[in-house]
């Protein structure tokens, strides 16, 4: 069973009371946190949203067994307009965003997100594919090197980002790279002998970063967390756990700006992080940094 990071830290400081109806989960991945909410708040109405369809389907079925009343979108939450729209819901009480992606889509989706297996390089939330899709395949058979080295310098913050890009360039002239353990083999002959034995893997930074192109994950961010704010009704808060520096420092500045501006205030100062019970008994909460907002000013 997917353990959610955080669960009683999200929960707590987005203080649910009998006045709040609707509840928007951004990004419901296994549904741990909304299956909790729902249990705990069954006169809550929840709208979870994901891009990945799997995903969400799995969620569903979790979340339902609370009894609350649920609807559920395969959607990016760049689009959150479009689906609170499509459900004519004005303003939102409550929202979180759990930047991190789940151990099921990584295991699992078949998609190309981890270099523990041999899969297809797509790197793409989504299940379906449709004409134009960007995938990951493409970046590092097509664009241009110097491309793929801000890429990588940007979003992966990989030192031997210009090594990798021009193995990546050299490669594909051989052959088409295509799977995940093509990019792997090429990553481990760009890199020195030491990087491979240090405590995260030589393609750890170079998978983060071409699916964070991928997805294009931090304009998405962006946009998402405008969008969702815009909805918040006056006294309404907005939990983002994020798990990499790129997600939570945008997350930050976005906070600090909206502060600045006297629309919200910080629930807490600094980020909540896990005590040490729920590293040891889920190691992925380690990196995870929750920032909670409420909505001061709805003008």
């Amino acid at each position: 069973m997917h353990t959610p990071v955080l669960l009683k830290e999200v929960i707590d400081s987005l203080d649910f009371n009998d006045k709040d109806h609707i509840f928007l989960d951004a990004t419901v991945g296994a549904g741990g946190h909304s299956a909790e909410i729902c249990r705990r708040f069954p006169w809550i109405r929840i709208i979870a949203i994901d891009a990945d369809k799997e995903a969400l389907e799995n969620a569903e079925k979790r979340i339902k067994q609370g009894g609350c009343q649920l609807e559920v979108c395969v959607e990016n939450f760049r689009n959150i307009d479009k689906v609170l729209g499509g459900l004519k819901v004005e303003k939102i009480d409550k929202a979180l965003f759990d930047i991190g992606m789940s151990s099921m889509q990584i295991d699992t989706s078949g998609r190309g997100f981890s270099f523990q297996k041999d899969e297809p390089l797509l790197m793409t939330m989504k299940k379906d594919l449709e004409d134009g899709d960007l995938t990951a395949y493409e970046i590092v058979n097509s664009w241009p090197k110097e491309r793929i080295e801000q890429i990588l310098k940007e979003y992966g913050e990989e030192s031997f980002a210009p090594r990798i890009a021009e193995q990546i360039a050299k490669a594909r002239k051989q052959k088409t790279i295509e799977t995940t353990f093509d990019l792997v083999s090429i990553i481990k002959s760009a890199t020195p002998k030491f990087y491979h034995h240090r405590r995260i893997h030589p393609a750890t930074k170079t998978f983060q970063a071409l699916r964070i192109a991928t997805n294009d994950e931090l304009g998405a961010l962006r946009d998402g967390l405008e969008k969702t704010f815009e909805r918040l009704g006056k006294n309404g808060r907005m939990a983002v756990i994020a798990f990499h520096s790129l997600e939570d420092r945008l997350v930050k500045n976005f906070f600090k700006d909206l502060v600045k501006i006297e629309k919200a205030e910080l629930v807490f100062k600094k980020p909540l992080t896990a005590n040490f019970e729920e590293i040891k008994s889920n190691p992925r909460s380690r990196s995870a940094k929750l920032r909670v907002i409420q909505k001061t000013n709805d003008i």
